[in-house]
């Protein structure tokens, strides 16, 4: 006896494992086309000889290739354990089975309704894989991807229209060139997208600040992280000067800004500060800047908060308190410190205080400052 869809699938939303949902594939016609989509839509590959089968199922099924809606390849160092220390990782490359991204390139190729793709790369295994995307018709709305920026990758972008959310851990604007360009050699060929591709492009994540340069300009960015890559403070300077230019020519006003730094400071957190401050297209509608170094100094904190003042609809700032001294460690320290900073801005009802690599959140709920140990620090720049 058929059941309803419905009936399917509540049966299957009590299924335990992805094993016993394979089974239910095998009971009856109704039960396999729920169980297959539940199976498929969101899939897994590592670096193993399993991740190579699945791809010759989808690149041999397209019935089941067309299930796929969400897709991550995670190459992770591998952990050896030890003894004295715990978890120790293994500094060789890690060893692909043969054809393994000619098998994933033959899979894309068939999975034409994907809309999600994370490529996670970190096992010291090559990134100049851009390629196996090159055959690839699905449109994209999210991209994680730790490939080398190549001119397969940069093809790709260009084809994507609706892609909303985008993560790109390289970037050049030119071909590397092997040999000293000379007046009579050919330029290096330029790696930058077309003025018109990913027109939807609402969230950025780039490890390089040339990246946002080259990517926000003409496009509706309305959330950028990024990290500056100067060290030198004239250096810096020019650095954000070009990315601050570049970024009020977002087509949309910027909600969100996260701005790492390999060194923060108090003098260039003002500086950088002061320079949002006066463009009204960066900062009228920011709700969430990052990350900021929290002036020691009574004196040079009120500056800190006359500048935060010009900011009408922040709601979360990010705090670097690393050089304090005594650092503010407590609950009731940080709680003391966010209501100093609502005082002048009572918009603002989060507070990320970041010391050394340890990050504690404070929220304002009716008023009332309280520690949240709960939420997830890396995705509060996110939210809309």
């Amino acid at each position: 006896m058929e059941l309803t869809l419905e009936a399917y699938r509540n049966i299957l939303k009590h299924v335990g494992s992805r094993a016993d949902v394979a089974a239910l594939c095998r009971v009856s016609k109704g039960f396999r086309h729920v169980a297959e989509r539940a199976l498929y839509n969101t899939l897994f590959l590592g670096s193993d000889n399993e991740a190579v089968l699945l791809c010759h199922t989808l690149a041999n099924s397209m019935r089941l290739s067309a299930l796929v809606d969400a897709l991550t390849i995670s190459l992770l160092e591998e952990v050896e354990s030890s003894d004295s220390e715990g978890e120790v990782y293994d500094d060789e490359p890690t060893e692909l089975p043969d054809m393994y991204w000619t098998s994933v390139s033959q899979a894309l190729q068939q999975t034409v309704h994907l809309r999600y793709l994370n490529i996670h790369i970190n096992n010291g295994s090559t990134t100049s894989t851009a390629w196996i995307l090159d055959k690839s018709v699905f449109q994209l709305r999210k991209f994680h991807c730790d490939f080398d920026w190549d001119q397969n990758l940069v093809n790709f972008l260009d084809r994507q229209t609706d892609l909303q959310d985008l993560y790109i851990l390289d970037y050049k604007s030119h071909e590397d060139s092997d040999t000293p360009t000379t007046s009579s050699a050919p330029s290096p060929r330029s790696m930058i997208l077309r003025d018109h591709s990913i027109p939807n492009l609402s969230t950025l994540e780039c490890t390089f600040p040339e990246a946002a340069v080259a990517i926000v300009p003409g496009r509706p960015i309305t959330h950028l992280k990024t990290c500056f890559s100067r060290s030198k403070l004239d250096e810096k300077r020019v650095e954000m000067d070009q990315l601050l230019s570049n970024v009020r020519l977002s087509t949309r006003p910027l909600q969100s800004l996260d701005i790492a730094d390999s060194s923060y400071t108090e003098e260039f957190s003002m500086v950088l500060l002061a320079a949002i401050s006066i463009k009204r297209s960066l900062m009228s509608e920011l709700y969430y800047l990052g990350t900021l170094v929290l002036p020691i100094d009574g004196r040079e904190r009120l500056q800190f908060y006359g500048l935060m003042m010009r900011f009408p609809k922040i709601r979360t700032i990010e705090l670097e308190v690393t050089e304090w001294y005594p650092p503010p460690s407590s609950p009731a320290a940080f709680r003391a410190l966010a209501n100093e900073m609502r005082l002048y801005n009572p918009s603002i009802t989060r507070v990320v205080f970041v010391h050394d690599f340890d990050r504690s959140v404070v929220v304002a709920v009716n008023g009332v400052c309280r520690i949240d140990t709960e939420i997830s620090t890396d995705l509060l720049w996110r939210e809309r």
